[in-house]
């Protein structure tokens, strides 16, 4: 029989505690920020049907990433690749009983089949937050609000991070009325856009020339000036009779108002999934160590309508964890590891009744405790406790009865005192 492997599936990880402690440290921050403006937590199946991915989401994932397989009901499935698709689905089962707008968020986990590298694995966990209802630039505006409050919230400050904003709607009219394409060519050179940032230069003009058929076109300096505008007002004049300009216009103007001083307008921000519609973003890190996108999310209005309901205008954005841990870990923001446990009691001459008894009153005043029940010698139980990582020691032995030594382990200093005090002191 050969040995088995200590390794997770390649593309996951092992949570040990010292790693949870971070990962849970996110969430609460993420849960934090998102109830506090009104959010309320749903959960969604980890299986769904491979149609609703199949449908919106493109095909790349579908055919390329996602994690599928026949059940023994003969239904074609796939482990979740992300969650819109799903609360798209129980926002059209319930639409007529929901209050509007809908503030929705949850925090799961998800799989895709794609080469896992730093900050990319085949399992990961996200915070899903959208609000369903609103047709007006309101919501754009709260989702990338609360994408603001969470970085800073977690200890990041104006300079860490950028925010790019594009819209789809004026992403299309930039290449039929400015680029002068057709269908087929809107969609090449948007993919085109997207990869921008991940090929070079020469690469880049190379791929376009063959999208316009011509390498000498007239029309590379035009999107030249596309790529170097950060901003609404460096755009060419051709483009301010745009609809979806204006929104954007009002987008910024509600995000400068909201004081979000890390906003920026990127022409090449494309966002690959199919469904939006509408507003785009993604957060870029900006740390020389970490210089790459953290997260997005954008308008996807006509999602629910796959389900054969009316349309229910929608926003949201899904934040992973394993890259914000990136963005907290080379800043050094993140938390210090504590166990659950207050205090670590170590029994000395077999006194384990008289432990269990002193924990049981610890615990019914609001302490955590962990009574060592090894039986070892105390030398011993001293070493696991500090292993532990453990605050303070109290010692308890046959002798012990209406007073405990405590000791705390960072200052080194041991006093004895009642189990009231004690627990004053911890609780």
């Amino acid at each position: 029989m050969s040995t088995l492997s200590t390794q997770p599936y390649k593309g996951t990880r092992d949570y040990y505690p010292e790693d949870k402690f971070i990962q849970n440290h996110i969430f609460n921050v993420w849960r934090k920020v998102v109830e506090g403006y009104g959010y309320d937590e749903y959960g969604a199946p980890t299986l769904e049907p491979i149609d609703i991915y199949a449908a919106k989401s493109g095909q790349e994932l579908v055919n390329e990433q996602t994690y599928t397989f026949t059940d023994r009901g003969g239904r074609n499935v796939a482990i979740r690749p992300e969650m819109t698709p799903s609360i798209s689905r129980m926002v059209a089962g319930r639409r007529q009983e929901l209050a509007y707008p809908a503030r929705l968020y949850s925090i799961a986990n998800f799989m895709r089949y794609e080469r896992p590298q730093r900050g990319r694995e085949r399992e990961f966990w996200q915070l899903n937050v959208d609000i369903f209802g609103v047709d007006h630039i309101e919501a754009d505006a709260e989702i990338i609000t609360m994408a603001d409050d969470i970085l800073k919230q977690l200890g990041g400050k104006n300079d860490d991070y950028v925010i790019r904003i594009n819209n789809r709607q004026f992403i299309n009219y930039m290449m039929v009325h400015y680029l002068g394409l057709d269908g087929i060519q809107t969609q090449q050179m948007v993919k085109l856009f997207d990869r921008r940032g991940k090929i070079t230069q020469t690469d880049f003009q190379e791929q376009a020339g063959l999208i316009f058929e011509d390498e000498t076109d007239e029309r590379f300096q035009k999107i030249e000036q596309l790529l170097s505008a950060t901003a609404l007002d460096q755009l060419p004049e051709e483009l301010r009779g745009a609809d979806s300009l204006q929104q954007l216009e009002a987008l910024f103007e509600k995000l400068k108002a909201a004081g979000i001083k890390s906003a920026i307008f990127d022409a090449t921000l494309m966002r690959g999934f199919d469904y939006y519609t509408g507003t785009v973003f993604e957060v870029f890190d900006t740390h020389p160590e970490n210089n790459r996108s953290l997260f997005g999310g954008g308008r996807y209005d006509g999602l629910v309508s796959a389900f054969g309901v009316e349309p229910i205008s929608a926003v949201g954005m899904a934040p992973g964890s394993t890259m914000i841990e990136n963005f907290l870990t080379v800043r050094g923001l993140l938390p210090v590891y504590q166990p659950s446990a207050q205090v670590a009691i170590l029994v000395i001459d077999e006194a384990h009744d008289a432990a269990t008894t002193v924990a049981t009153s610890l615990r019914q005043a609001g302490v955590a405790v962990s009574v060592d029940i090894s039986r070892r010698k105390l030398d011993k139980q001293l070493k696991a406790a500090l292993k532990r990582q453990v605050s303070h020691m109290m010692f308890v032995g046959p002798d012990d009865s209406d007073t405990f030594m405590l000791k705390d382990v960072a200052a080194e200093k041991e006093e004895r005192l009642s189990i009231e005090q004690i627990a004053e002191r911890l609780a």
